[in-house]
């Protein structure tokens, strides 16, 4: 019986060449609602975040066999699942028709009777085209391109490559898993007939902070590439359009491009963070060390709501966006809506919580001018609060400078929105990455979050903060100021108390540091 078109259940889906906003809209669409998300290896596990939460996450490395041995594994993964009535996203690097045995696993979905969608990628020579503005076609030097593998079944039927052909190629070639076969590679062309001054290239992780690439002749491209230390996986790039690269690409002109980052926000968070990061080239490792939850007592928060419904309090104050979203998705579960808030007016803290309630329509009435703390709410709202009552949503714990300050001129109380809970262990594996010195800037978004960070430092990571070799960078003074309590240094504090300003503080340190390379 054939597929019916109309209901696929599972998606091979095109994952790009690494950069998570290089998927489609239409792989993030079918990422959404996946039940079940196998993916290559080499896909950035950063896109399984675009995966509903419920969803199993399994890495082809993970199922049985060596690598050649995999696939009828993961054949028998996608027809399982999908003929239990789930539905399967095959995410694969780059594009699935392109060296990406996405036809093999359409086959096996046919002769199952399952129907599927194949949803294409942005393949590795594309982005290295883009990423190291490098002309794969050009009108005066290359008027085609070529796909060649350079690793093929030895037992593969029927034509094997045509080498006699490729060396006269008139164009680009663009060799996928060859970098382990270079040698034989560029024997086999300089054999046929190329000339041994032709450009070549090889560029390893194409899109993404770590890209590197090297460029030679085809003569000396293999000395050129052993001496860089490139290893495999990379992608060979032979013609005379290489030789018409930017000297300097636009991705790798970016301020952060290599730098590697640490952003230690919680996961549901940081996602923000990092694309803003990445954009700017850097190449980000994530370690929270705290996690948002509903509280363990909804009690105190749903009498809260009850009295904004009666009309209790003339300011609600949100020291986060955190405490929008806590407050109005705990309003939401108890079968009310923003009717409820009333005239009560409406303070966050800075340009972000603000933000967040106009995603609910609301505007806030107060939001400092400068000072993103708690320290500038309190100035602000002092001369507007007198004799009046105001409620704080806040996390379960936290500094009590605003309560304190308030306190002094109106009736106030507080309630939990949202609980703070410290992560069972740090991340082992960024852990392990400072120690060896990987990371150059750690980010600090709050006092809480720098003592759970700096709280997982070994000797190690503290001797490398103290040289300089790691620099912690604070999202204000206080931030500051608790870190210097722990004894270490700041390398800098951000001049405007937001995700931005902590980012364009990392960016002004890297400037005043040595270039990367």
């Amino acid at each position: 019986m054939l597929p019916d078109p109309a209901t696929p259940r599972v998606f091979l889906v095109g994952a790009g060449p690494g950069a998570p906003g290089l998927l489609t809209v239409r792989g993030a669409e079918v990422l959404a609602r996946a039940d079940l998300v196998l993916y290559d290896q080499l896909v950035p596990e950063r896109l399984l975040d675009g995966a509903p939460p419920t969803a199993e996450r399994i890495c082809v490395r993970d199922l049985p066999g060596q690598h050649p041995d995999k696939y009828p594994h993961i054949h028998q993964k996608l027809i399982e699942t999908a003929s239990a009535g789930k539905t399967v996203v095959r995410l694969k690097g780059g594009d699935p028709l392109i060296f990406g045995r996405g036809g093999e696993e359409a086959e096996a979905l046919r002769a199952a009777g399952l129907a599927y969608e194949i949803v294409p990628g942005v393949s590795a020579a594309l982005a290295a085209g883009a990423y190291l503005e490098l002309p794969l076609t050009h009108r005066a030097y290359s008027s085609a391109v070529a796909f060649v593998t350079g690793h093929e079944l030895p037992n593969k039927p029927g034509n094997k490559l045509d080498w006699k052909a490729l060396a006269a190629f008139p164009g680009t070639l663009a060799i996928y898993m060859g970098v382990a076969r270079l040698p034989v590679i560029v024997g086999e062309l300089l054999k046929h007939g190329m000339p041994p001054d032709t450009p070549a290239g090889i560029v390893e992780r194409a899109s993404v902070g770590e890209q590197r690439a090297v460029f030679a002749t085809l003569g000396t491209i293999d000395d050129t590439r052993r001496n860089a230390g490139l290893e495999a996986p990379g992608l060979i790039l032979i013609g005379d359009a290489v030789a018409h690269r930017a000297p300097r690409p636009w991705f790798e002109a970016r301020p952060l491009f290599g730098r590697r980052v640490l952003v230690s926000r919680p996961a549901h968070q940081a996602s923000g963070m990092v694309r803003k990061l990445e954009h700017l080239g850097a190449v980000v490792t994530r370690m929270p060390v705290i996690e948002i939850r509903e509280p363990a007592d909804l009690a105190p928060l749903d009498r809260a709501l009850d009295q904004l419904r009666a009309g209790d309090w003339d300011w609600l104050v949100f020291t986060s966006a955190n405490g929008v979203h806590a407050l109005l998705r705990r309003l939401e579960a108890r079968g009310r809506d923003l009717r409820d808030l009333g005239r009560v007016r409406l303070a966050a803290i800075g340009p972000k919580t603000a933000d967040v309630l106009l995603e609910y329509r609301l505007r806030a009435d107060l939001v400092p001018d400068a000072r993103f703390s708690s320290e500038g709410l309190a100035a602000a709202l002092v001369p507007h609060v007198t004799g009046t009552r105001v409620l704080l949503a806040r996390a379960n714990r936290g500094r009590e400078v605003l309560r304190d300050a308030l306190a002094a001129v109106a009736t106030v109380e507080q309630v939990a929105v949202y609980d703070q809970i410290d992560t069972a262990d740090p991340d082992a594996g960024a852990l392990d990455a400072l120690r060896r010195g990987e990371i150059r800037y750690v980010t600090l978004p709050s006092p809480g979050i720098a003592r759970g960070v700096l709280g997982g430092f070994d000797e190690t990571i503290r001797g490398r903060v103290e040289r300089g070799e790691i620099k912690l960078v604070a999202i204000s003074p206080i931030t500051g100021a608790a870190v210097r309590e722990l004894g270490l240094p700041v390398a800098a504090e951000a001049a405007t108390y937001t995700e931005d300003g902590l980012i364009e503080a990392v960016v002004e340190l890297a400037r005043r540091e040595p270039a990367h390379g």
